[in-house]
């Protein structure tokens, strides 16, 4: 397993932050926990920057918001 640096990690809450906005109160725990492990996988694999870890983060927010809407 690769450990990330603190540089990572900070962006990575960043963009946690700012995706869960759109949810009242900052999103719930099952959704929050949902982003964050996608957040980490693309870390893991190399993407570390801001704009590429929001992409990651609006993807799966966009799976969460589908499947809402889809009924599940």
């Amino acid at each position: 397993m690769t450990r990330l640096d603190d540089r990572t990690i900070a962006n990575m809450d960043i963009v946690l932050e700012e995706t869960c906005s759109v949810f009242p109160h900052g999103g719930d725990h099952e959704h929050r926990r949902y982003i964050a492990q996608k957040l980490k996988l693309s870390a893991k694999r190399g993407n570390t920057t801001l704009g590429g870890l929001r992409a990651v983060a609006h993807s799966a927010l966009k799976e969460i918001t589908s499947d809402r809407q889809l009924g599940n």
